[in-house]
């Protein structure tokens, strides 16, 4: 029995990475995720029922079927079993791709297939453990921690794609983040009002906190705004925006502090910034 293939080239939207703005683009429409239900698998492509896989999940199934799923369950840990891609990045020695034990220990997948972290693992400050949309999780919580399911819920974080994005010492942990906020300012699709306009005012806000511009009340009214993002939006964009600033928050609030502390001591003109910083 055979079968028709067809190629397509995205255009490289973020939201694209949601199945049913995905679905929406290859009809050619624009890339917004659809209200669901009714899900693809009843309503998808055209609407046929369609299934939306990960490339990831099908490129381990020739495997799976040569050896065996007892075989793939008896790697990692229980309830974290199967392999999974790590793509590690940031300040480390030897940035790769790899596939890796789930569970496996951040430091030993970092000195193992990385190089470790650029300076010695007493430079680290900080890791995203699954892609620029998880909470950040400190260097001091960074051992032991099982890079997996559960281990990274533990420390209020979460696997993700396993895009494991390392930070040493030399980082600007506040720019940082707010870099990201204007990635996910620019990606937004626009189609909800939380994202639509709560991606602009994070991205801004954090922008005044970089720099000591900011009142040390808007930390906590920036963590109620991103709860008031966080699962209010059609798609899971929104969560994936608002995390890094909660992680922010929670972990490096004493950081932001002290530059409102530093700027109120001794303040500066502000600031020209390029439009697209």
């Amino acid at each position: 029995m055979g079968f028709r293939y067809d190629h397509h080239h995205g255009a490289g939207a973020y939201i694209c990475g949601e199945e049913t703005a995905l679905l929406e683009s290859l009809e050619g429409k624009k890339g917004m995720p659809r209200l669901k239900p009714p899900f693809p698998a009843n309503v998808g492509l055209y609407g046929c029922p369609t299934t939306v896989n990960n490339v990831e999940s099908i490129a381990v199934v020739p495997d799976i079927m040569r050896r065996g799923a007892a075989w793939f369950a008896s790697i990692g840990r229980p309830n974290n079993t199967g392999t999974k891609i790590f793509c590690i990045s940031g300040h480390v020695n030897n940035p790769c791709n790899v596939e890796e034990a789930m569970g496996i220990p951040l430091r030993e997948l970092l000195e193992r297939h990385a190089g470790g972290v650029r300076g010695g693992w007493g430079n680290l400050l900080a890791v995203i453990p699954g892609g620029s949309s998880m909470p950040l999780i400190p260097a001091s919580q960074c051992v032991p921690l099982p890079m997996d399911f559960d281990g990274t819920r533990e420390v209020k974080s979460a696997l993700g794609t396993a895009a494991v994005i390392v930070m040493d010492k030399s980082t600007d942990i506040v720019r940082a983040i707010a870099r990201i906020s204007y990635f996910y300012k620019h990606e937004s699709c626009g189609q909800c009002t939380p994202c639509r306009e709560g991606m602009g005012w994070m991205w801004r806000v954090l922008m005044r906190m970089a720099e000591g511009r900011a009142h040390k009340r808007e930390i906590d009214m920036l963590m109620d705004v991103t709860q008031q993002i966080e699962g209010h939006t059609i798609c899971a964009f929104g969560d994936g925006a608002a995390w890094p600033v909660q992680g922010l928050l929670r972990h490096f609030r004493h950081e932001i502090e002290r530059r409102i502390d530093e700027y109120a001591a001794n303040p500066h003109p502000e600031p020209v910034r390029a439009a697209a910083e």
